[in-house]
């Protein structure tokens, strides 16, 4: 069999359908790759690192195979020496998309009038379908009945190769909801805490392509310990400009404690754990609102989709985020008042078999090789467990109220919040908020003690310093001299480093020798254990602390 690799986006979906006959030693599959792809650039990285390598493509149109299998349009799929089944890369066939330097076919079709549209929708329609007159697929899999019907007005010379298959990611997702769970835990997540996924397609229309200033904003008004926001970029982001830029231009959503999903299989899983999902016309938004997960809209070009799609009238429907409102409001009351079946008659046309496409896959795959399946059902793999860490922001603005901190992405830009301290991780690049800090962390201290005295020495503004011994031991220190060893520590470490400074610096309180405070609704605890109590006096030289 021949795997035509476009582009890393196809890549994940076709490794997905892929392992319904992989592990079947009677078919070998070699992988290639046309070239065709704007967004080529990567795809041999990603293939290597799941070890596969590619043969030119020139080597694989000249040789013969019994399949051919692509999850994307493209390039001179009409050389191919087999038959080709094309799957889609996402959730159907939705986008209207240029067709570059094809040339569109005209086949029987009489020329479009008027301010039509042209019926230009990728994978769809005859410059897709068809060279020379004649459909290249022998196999075109779609996930809906809907497709065929939209197939058959577009192309209708196509429709007789369609194979309805349903949806494989969509399956693989519902099939590890029983996980939720798991999945939850590896990203981190506290029972009470919200995950809120941040989805963008490509393109200047989609959510990051129309400015970075939404992340930033809802990293600054969700509070940290209650919300946590997980950014999946389509690949395209990173393929198109490079990995190295996306990076730059993220560089600022990272240090407010956003993650950024660090591979491009990983929004699956974070789908399954989210809250809400707040996205685009991509279709991890489409997928979900299908896994009955609340959604809000914050880009909804028109004109780039076709509005008959599924993604069309989910666009037309899904509730959308007013950025020109405080943000938490909205997010809080679209999952408190989310109805799980207001959506339903437009998520349903995601597939119309629901967990069968390996089955059906399986079924075609083995049909056109002339096999006999293997004994026993088609498996609908789970997710992978993914192994993440989610770092909170390295800039904070904290408020201690009695036993509660409160923690959020610091935004500089403005005036800080009434009744809150600055802390600072010396994880943060930028040199120039040291001397703003009123409390410093440093998680890789070799020598804690010593660290501590010399960056307080170097920074008089900085009232607290707190260093990390081992995971569950912090050692605290202040300018005024005192020195705290928390042992059996059960929340974050730098939280109590506020709650210290509060007490020590601020109240001047004697420290109980158990410490409590309360993050969102999880109440932590930590056992102090004070080492000096006498404030020494001031180095020479030194400034007094304001």
């Amino acid at each position: 069999m021949l795997a035509v690799v476009h582009n890393v986006t196809a890549a994940t979906r076709l490794l997905d359908v892929l392992a319904v006959y992989a592990g079947d030693p009677r078919v070998e599959t070699v992988f290639t790759c046309p070239g065709s792809s704007a967004f080529t650039a990567g795809t041999t990285e990603f293939l290597a690192a799941r070890g596969v390598r590619l043969i030119p493509w020139r080597q694989a149109v000249s040789t013969r195979f019994e399949l051919a299998i692509a999850a994307s349009y493209g390039g001179d799929l009409h050389e191919i020496r087999a038959p080709l089944t094309v799957i889609p890369h996402g959730m159907g066939y939705n986008k209207y998309l240029e067709t570059g330097n094809r040339k569109p076919e005209t086949g029987n079709r009489k020329p479009e009038t008027g301010n039509r549209k042209p019926e230009t929708v990728f994978g769809l329609s005859i410059p897709w379908l068809m060279h020379k007159g004649e459909v290249v697929p022998a196999s075109i899999v779609l996930s809906h009945e809907e497709q065929l019907d939209r197939l058959r007005q577009s192309c209708p010379q196509a429709a007789e190769r369609a194979v309805v298959a349903g949806d494989p990611c969509l399956d693989r997702m519902q099939a590890s909801r029983s996980l939720r769970e798991t999945y939850r835990q590896a990203f981190g997540l506290e029972p009470h805490q919200r995950l809120i996924v941040l989805s963008s397609t490509w393109g200047k229309q989609s959510l990051v392509g129309t400015g970075l200033e939404l992340i930033r904003r809802l990293a600054d008004e969700l509070p940290w310990d209650s919300y946590r926001l997980a950014l999946a970029p389509h690949p395209n982001i990173a393929h198109g400009h490079s990995g190295w830029q996306l990076k730059m231009w993220l560089a600022d959503c990272v240090k407010a404690g956003v993650l950024v999903l660090p591979s491009e299989e990983l929004w699956q899983p974070a789908l399954v754990a989210a809250d809400l999902t707040i996205g685009d016309h991509g279709s991890v938004t489409f997928y979900s609102a299908a896994l009955e997960t609340p959604i809000l809209l914050a880009a909804t070009p028109a004109g780039t989709v076709d509005p008959g799609s599924p993604i069309g009238l989910l666009l037309d429907a899904a509730p959308r985020l007013d950025l020109a409102r405080p943000l938490r409001p909205q997010v809080d009351r679209t999952i408190a008042e989310h109805d799980p079946d207001a959506l339903t008659p437009i998520t349903n046309l995601a597939t119309s078999l629901p967990g069968k496409s390996a089955e059906v896959l399986r079924s075609l795959v083995y049909e056109t090789l002339d096999l006999t399946p293997p004994p026993g059902p088609a498996v609908v793999r789970t997710l992978p467990v993914p192994a993440l860490t989610h770092t909170a922001p390295t800039t904070q603005f904290v408020r201690v109220t009695g036993t509660t901190v409160d923690r959020r992405a610091a935004d500089l830009t403005g005036i800080p919040p009434a009744g809150t301290h600055l802390v600072i991780d010396t994880a943060e690049p930028d040199a120039s908020l040291l001397s703003l800090a009123a409390v410093l962390v440093h998680r890789t201290a070799r020598d804690a003690s010593r660290w501590i005295t010399e960056t307080l020495r170097a920074l008089p503004g900085c009232a607290l310093a707190a260093a990390r011994i081992t995971d569950t031991t912090w050692l605290f220190g202040t300018t005024t001299g005192r020195l705290v060893r928390l042992d059996d520590i059960t929340g974050a470490p730098e939280a109590f480093a506020s709650l210290l400074y509060v007490r020590l610096e601020l109240s001047g309180e004697r420290l109980p020798g158990e410490l409590d405070l309360q993050l969102g609704e999880t109440t932590h605890t930590a056992t102090a254990t004070v080492l000096i109590t006498a404030p020494p006096a001031a180095p020479r030289g030194r400034q007094p602390h304001p």
